[in-house]
Formats: C-alpha cells, structure tokens, sequence
C-alpha cells in the first residue's frame, strides 16, 4: 500500500477545501455583518496494514461568531449590536439572523434590511415606522421613538452556542435551534448610528492562503516521489523479458 500517496491526496482534498474557504472569506472582508467561514479537521486513522496511518478528512465548515469591527456612521437607521446578539428579519421558511444593521426605512414607513426584508421585533412581528415623523431615536435596549412617541421596538436574539448556522444571503444565518428575544441589556445593546463590519481579517486569511498553497504543492511533490517510487519499484521487481 503506498500509504504516503494516500495520505497526500486526502491532504490535497482537505487544503483545497480550505483554500476555497478563505477565497470566500477574503472576497467578503468588506461585506456588512458577515461572519467568517471557518472549517473544523478530524483524524481519520487506518488500521487496514500493518502500521496505522493518519488521513485528515475533508473537514466540515462552521460559522465563526466573533464579532465585526463597528463603524461610526451616524445614520439613524444605522445600527450596529454590541455584546452577543442577532437581529432578525422575515426569510422564506422562518427568521434568518444577521449582524448587519444597515437598515432603511420605505415610503410605507416599513424597516426594512439592506436586501429589503422586513426587519422583525422581540415578537416577530414586522416593525412599522412613521414615515412623516422624522429621523427615529433607537435606545439600548431597541425602543424606536419618534417624536416623542414610541413606535416599535428593534428585537435582539440570542443564538445558542448548540445551534447549527447554515448561510443565507451575504450576512444572514439560519440556526437549528430557534433564537430566544434578549431580556438583559446589561452587557448586549443596540448602539445606533453605528453599522458592524465583516468579521474577517485581511491580513490573516492572506497568511494562510499562502501557506495553504506553499501545502499543497509540497503535497503534489510527495505525490510525484511516491508515484516514482512505485514505478522504479515495478521495473525492478517485474519479470524479465
């Protein structure tokens, strides 16, 4: 068995899964709200000949949760989330989370996401504002005034850390386990006038695209040697003319 052919293709397999990953996460370092791709390795052992030897799988991709840089904008509908929270809006089959508070407002007074989706309360209920009011005062704790009176309230939602998130749009997730509305503001809010960046950093994923690439061809020599190896091998041990 050529044991050192094997294990370099199931390396080639798990890197170019990896680069594609940080290709994504590089392309989006300036999008809104968006969290990072992230991919989790496990050893795949092989008892099958006479020595064990260790494959890396193909690896399954997470979402990283860590927060974004926030950006002083000084938009009123501009809000950016700090402590741990999601906002939620109405998606096709259920609420999708984001962290990307750029909201705006139609002619219908409706608020709405950066993709026009309706930006939802702790209830799940649409948030409607007064189009002919004037600019909106958003609170800490998500109370929306205007004019003194208040109109709606932006809902924040806690994930759990058990939840699985699949991707949805740019910087909308979808979690397994439904979101429960945030009732301490104590240690999470809303700062308004502020929007979140990508959590994604630059210098970093560059670091490890390079390595990755400088990886997978030290792979492909290991490959090219050891189907050398097994050529030579075959000349000498073969049968003679």
């Amino acid at each position: 068995m050529q044991s050192a052919l094997y294990v370099s293709l199931s390396a080639q397999v798990a890197m170019e899964k990896r680069l594609t990953t940080v290709a994504h996460n590089i392309a989006n370092m300036t999008t809104g709200g968006f969290r990072a791709d992230e991919i989790k390795f496990e050893e795949l052992l092989s008892r099958a000949g006479k020595n064990d030897v260790s494959f890396a799988s193909s690896g399954h991709n997470f979402i990283s949760r860590q927060a974004g840089p926030l950006n002083k904008t000084d938009n009123p509908l501009d809000v950016a989330i700090q402590g741990d929270g999601w906002f939620a809006y109405n998606g096709p089959s259920g609420p999708v989370y984001t962290r990307d508070g750029r909201f705006n407002m139609n002619e219908n007074g409706d608020l709405l996401t950066v993709d026009g989706h309706a930006v939802l309360d702790a209830g799940g209920t649409p948030i409607a504002l007064d189009p002919n009011a004037g600019p909106p005062t958003i609170s800490r704790d998500g109370t929306i005034t205007q004019g003194g009176n208040q109109v709606g309230i932006i809902g924040l939602f806690h994930l759990s850390s058990n939840s699985r998130l699949t991707r949805y749009g740019n910087s909308g997730v979808i979690s397994s386990i439904p979101g429960e509305a945030v009732q301490d503001f104590t240690s999470n809010g809303i700062q308004q006038g502020h929007s979140e960046g990508s959590n994604v950093n630059p210098i970093l994923e560059m670091t490890k695209m390079i390595a990755l690439q400088r990886n997978f061809d030290s792979a492909a020599t290991t490959i090219q040697e050891s189907e050398s190896t097994f050529m030579d091998a075959i000349r000498t041990l073969g049968p003679s003319s």
